[in-house]
This record gives structure tokens, sequence and C-alpha cells, in this order.
């Protein structure tokens, strides 16, 4: 584990309180071990990426039962318990008969799911963990430091080894390569891995655009129900997620495909082909949105607001970025300095539909103005400070 690591303390607070039991998910290599190591040192703890333990767990799952009645510890962790799944019932035996607590741990519930596992049957808290957020790299208001720290976001990730990697691509490319050995192969999510690759090249090419499963599916030689499939398997390893379009209109017609993200920028890098990202180019201004829009994803799940995200496009092409809740917040994500009128036609669009709680563009100024009609121009790291102090929603 890189050192650098334990002094990141994470926000999301993996507790237990009143029930014995809870999941933890996370895409690979976000930190879930750190964490729980960091707050539970005295766990007693198996880890199912150890082939030895996995296969004699695989062979015998009673054994787990066996040896945690013999030793009787008062809390375990099982990492990648997607692995095993017939251990989920030994849990439940030993959560209905002893005082033991668990914390069950993976990368993907799919196989739970489909195979009819146990999942303990609503006795145990489920967390989620996301990459690094502003709020625990502390990025400064100022604004050379600050932009110093958003290039290097939207090259490196925020998956905190490669964050922290002082040359990441290594790093990134083997992260597409593992998931495609360990999560697809292994799994056997999917029988057609090169089929896989290449819808993976082709969530890269559209990433964050309308989703247009036909063209997809052309692209990848497979049907579109495959391709829907696929998006699927995305969403249950936890690599991507949709944001459906805002339906509710007075007057306008409104478009309704969705979009999908991936759930890294460094990833979705990776996946394009390694290039640098340079301020000022097409690909910084989507990064930097797609940045945003995952930090507020991740807010939210942390401080537990059930409040859903979508974006707003009329047939015309009008768009806002981002609708948070019941039109709470309506933004728009500008990399770029000195944003006015001409980047605030959507969101004035929007708001003589319907009217927005709080309307925002974020972008690269360095100080907040407020334009007519009440829009707001905030910098991106006064943005992501008012975020996490929950001033926003």
């Amino acid at each position: 584990m890189d050192s650098r690591l334990s002094i990141i303390k994470r926000i999301l607070d993996v507790d237990l309180g009143e029930h014995h039991a809870a999941f933890l998910w996370g895409p690979r290599k976000v930190g879930k071990t750190t964490l729980l190591r960091q707050r539970f040192p005295h766990a007693a703890r198996y880890d199912l990426l150890d082939t030895a333990l996995r296969t004699r767990l695989l062979l015998r799952p009673s054994l787990l039962r066996e040896e945690l009645l013999a030793s009787r510890p008062r809390l375990v962790v099982i990492d990648e318990i997607q692995k095993v799944p017939a251990l989920l019932d030994e849990v439940h035996f030993l959560l209905e008969s002893t005082d033991m607590r668990f914390i069950l741990c993976g990368s993907s519930a799919r196989k739970l799911r489909r195979g009819a596992a146990n999942l303990l049957g609503g006795r145990a808290w489920r967390f989620e963990l996301f990459p690094l957020t502003t709020a625990e790299l502390h990025v400064p208001a100022a604004s050379t430091t600050a932009n110093r720290t958003l290039e290097r976001i939207v090259n490196h990730g925020l998956v905190p080894q490669h964050y922290l990697a002082s040359r990441p691509e290594r790093f990134l490319k083997g992260y597409v390569l593992d998931y495609l050995a360990q999560e697809i192969q292994a799994e056997a999510l999917t029988r057609n891995v090169p089929a896989f690759a290449r819808f993976l090249d082709a969530v890269a090419a559209t990433h964050g655009q309308l989703v247009n499963y036909a063209n997809i599916a052309r692209d990848c030689g497979v049907s579109a129900k495959t391709v829907r499939e696929y998006y699927q398997i995305l969403d249950d390893t936890l690599l991507g997620h949709r944001l459906p379009p805002w339906r509710k209109a007075r007057s306008r017609r409104l478009i309704e495909t969705e979009k999908y993200y991936l759930f890294d920028v460094g990833v979705v890098r990776a996946l394009s082909g390694m290039r640098l990202i340079q301020p000022g180019a097409e690909e910084f201004g989507r990064a930097f949105e797609h940045f945003l829009i995952e930090e507020m994803r991740t807010y939210l799940s942390y401080r537990e607001r059930d409040l859903p995200m979508a974006f707003w496009r009329t047939s015309t092409g009008l768009e806002v970025d981002l609708i948070v809740g019941a039109l709470d917040l309506a933004i728009e994500f500008k990399a770029a300095r000195g944003v006015g009128e001409g980047q605030a036609r959507g969101l004035r669009a929007l708001m003589a539909d319907q009217r927005a709680r709080r309307a925002l563009i974020v972008s690269l100024d360095e100080t907040p103005r407020q334009l007519a009609g009440g829009i707001e121009v905030w910098p991106w790291p006064l943005f992501c400070q008012r975020l996490w102090e929950g001033d926003l929603v």
C-alpha cells in the first residue's frame, strides 16, 4: 500500500450502527480495503483474492462458520465477497446465532444477485466508496494551485493509486486490462470478451453523450440487446452510471435519451488512448464536466441525500448539464474563463420554462459573479467547497 494513502482521510464513515452487518461496495482500487483496515484495525479478515483461501472456502463454505465459532471475533471483514457467494449463508447463520458483526466488501453484486445469493434480507447497511474527492484532497481556493490540481485530476483520475502516481499511464492501462481479465473473464460476465472490449472503446468515444444503442451495436458487431446487457455489466460492476434526461416540461419538447458516465475521468482517458488532456482542448471541457458530475454524485451518496440527478435538453439542442433534485440546482459546467451570457443560454431557456431554486455556471473564473436573472458564476474550487459544506443541497 502506498504510504501516502494513509494520510488521506476518507469522508465515508462505515458505521454499523444498530445493524450487525454492512456491505461496502466500490469499483476496484478505490480504497475499500485501506479504508476498512484504518477504520477497523482489529477485525478478523478473510481476503478472497487469496487463491488458496478462496479455493478452500469454495470447496467447503462451512469452514468459515467453524473457524469463527472457534475464535469468536467481535468483527469480521470479508473482502471480495462476490467470489464465494455461498459464504453469505454462513454469515447469515452467524448473525442469527451469535453477536458477531460483519462487513462484506466487494466490487460487484452482479454474481450475487444473478445467483440468487443470500443478501441477508435487509439485515445489512449498504455503503459505497467512490474515488477521491476535492474535500479529501483539500483542494485550495487559490486559482493557480487549484488549476494545477484540476489538470492532475483530468489526466490521472481520482482512483487513489492513479492520482498519486507521478506517471499514471501504466496504472491506468493496467486497470482496464485487469478489469477485463478479473471482472469479465474470471466472473464469466460475458463470453464474448473481444466484443466487450470493442464496446468499452465505443463507451469512451461516446462518453457523456446521448446513448445510441443501435450505433454502438453496429460498431461492436453485436445486437442492440447485447449492448444494453453490456451497459448493465458496467452498472453492476460499478464502473459507470446512467444520467437520465429531465422529463418534466411545461412548454418545450425535451429529448428522452439518457447519457452514460464512467465512474472516473482517468479511466475514460485510459480507454480513449492516453493522450494528455490540455486546458482549452475540447476533451478538457468534457473531463471538467465529468469530474464535477462525479463529485456531486459522491456527495449525495456520502451525505445520504436521496436526490435524483438528471440533465435537461430540448429537441432544438439547448442543454443544462446537471439538474439536482426537483430543480433544487441547475448547473452548467464550463472549462473557460470570463463566462457570461453566451454560456447561460441553456439555463435561461430552462428558467423560462420552469423555475430552478438556484442556477449556477461553474467555471475556471477566479471570482464569483452574478448575471442578470440570478444566474451565479462560481469558480470550481468554490463550488466544491460550498458543496461539501452543505450549502448547495
